[in-house]
C-alpha cells in the first residue's frame, strides 16, 4: 500500500497504462474527516467500500484487472 500526504486542495491522479486517469482531490479537512472529490470517467464506477455490494472475490479482482 502507498500513503501518500495531501492538504486541502491538492490532489492525487491515478493514471493506468491505458492513460485512463482518476484524480482525488482533498476538498476539506475537519478534525478526523476528510472530504474527497473524485474526477473519474464514466464507464468507472465509485463507490464507498462499506456500501458497495460484494461479489466473489474472483469478480472483484476480475473487475480491477480488466481496469488496469
Amino acid at each position: 500500500m502507498l500513503v501518500l500526504t495531501r492538504r486541502r486542495d491538492e490532489a492525487i491522479v491515478i493514471r493506468n497504462r491505458f492513460g485512463t486517469e482518476i484524480r482525488l482531490l482533498v476538498v476539506d479537512v475537519k478534525g478526523s474527516k476528510v472530504r474527497l472529490g473524485i474526477e473519474a470517467p464514466p464507464e468507472v464506477n465509485i463507490a464507498r467500500e462499506e456500501v458497495r455490494p460484494r461479489g466473489s472475490r474472483v469478480e472483484d479482482v476480475a473487475r480491477e484487472l480488466a481496469w488496469i
